[in-house]
């Protein structure tokens, strides 16, 4: 005899509705994402000819074969093979990589893919429901949930010698694993606010924000396969502005010069070790991001005015930005 359950029995039926609710969205955004997210098997080649090295997720950008991945799941190789939620394999090639962001951007020949739809991560809010898909450990269609554990968390990503801060990183308690990488976390509109990247510890996941920077990216890899970023050659942290010089400025911080690269545009233009750097191009800097910034691929061989604090003094140079490159 089957016993039927009678709502009026339930001790909790606000949970037992909000419970529901939750579901309901998971399910959703589960269903929608799934279509628009493949896993990654890599081929690297080797001496003894080409080989399987690992693999990930990707997130399909366009209906004609542009998927969007993280840059350390597709390092050193030329291509693999995608696999679809429909059952189809399909070989892919890397369109574009950029470590520095970690993304990259793969190609397959397909033109009836469905594209998952970007959202923007700075509308994001701790607490807020996040969704993750992808390929953890070769079980592909997989779905965790969570939530956003922390904004604004900040990695490192190096390239050679090169290293870029990534801003604005993702922090969120829903379940990655290994595979995970290159996958979506989406909001529970089902758009794509970050690229799962890393795994930092148990229930403590990383992802690429899609903000407007990532956006820039994404537009240079589809067009050119690589980004381009001007480079001054100087490395420093936020430090305060003495009282006397903050108040005349009107401003608390500034960045401190720590290091100038020998032969670098920075290291012509005169700045030193010990320099408070004020502003780059008329704006305002108070810490490396904001320079970060402001050396976008415009910026390579134009003149820019760097205006620092040196000695008690306010001193005007100006350089000449050249173009990041990983042997820098």
């Amino acid at each position: 005899m089957a016993l039927a359950f009678d709502p009026r029995d339930d001790p909790d039926p606000a949970g037992t509705a909000a419970l529901g609710a939750y579901s309901m969205v998971v399910t959703t955004v589960a269903e929608r994402m799934l279509r628009s997210v493949a896993g990654l098997r890599v081929v690297r080649s080797t001496p003894r000819g080409p080989r399987a090295a690992g693999g990930g997720s990707a997130v399909v950008l366009t209906p004609d074969g542009h998927l969007l991945t993280s840059a350390h799941v597709v390092e050193g190789a030329r291509g693999g093979v995608a696999a679809f939620p429909d059952g189809r394999e399909l070989e892919f090639s890397v369109a574009g990589s950029d470590r520095l962001s970690d993304l990259a951007v793969v190609r397959v020949a397909a033109r009836d893919l469905l594209p998952a739809t970007l959202g923007d991560a700075s509308r994001l809010r701790v607490g807020q429901l996040v969704v993750a898909v992808g390929t953890p450990l070769g079980y592909g269609g997989s779905v965790t949930a969570g939530v956003v554990s922390a904004l604004g968390r900040s990695m490192v990503t190096r390239s050679g010698s090169v290293s870029r801060v990534v801003e604005n990183v993702i922090q969120t308690d829903a379940a990655l694993n290994p595979g995970n990488s290159g996958g979506a976390l989406a909001d529970s509109a089902g758009r794509v606010v970050g690229v799962n990247t890393a795994v930092a510890g148990v229930g403590l996941g990383l992802a690429v924000p899609i903000d407007d920077t990532t956006q820039r990216i994404l537009g240079a890899l589809l067009a050119e396969g690589r980004v381009r970023r001007a480079y001054l050659g100087v490395a420093g942290a936020t430090r305060p502005v003495p009282p006397r010089a903050a108040h005349r400025l009107g401003r608390s911080s500034a960045i401190g010069v720590t290091e100038v690269v020998q032969g670098s545009p920075a290291a012509r233009a005169g700045l030193r070790p010990g320099d408070l750097l004020l502003d780059v191009g008329g704006t305002p800097v108070r810490s490396a991001g904001d320079l970060q910034r402001l050396m976008a691929a415009g910026a390579i061989g134009r003149p820019l005015s760097l205006r620092v604090l040196r000695d008690g003094r306010i001193d005007d140079i100006d350089a000449v930005p050249g173009e990041l490159r990983e042997s820098w």
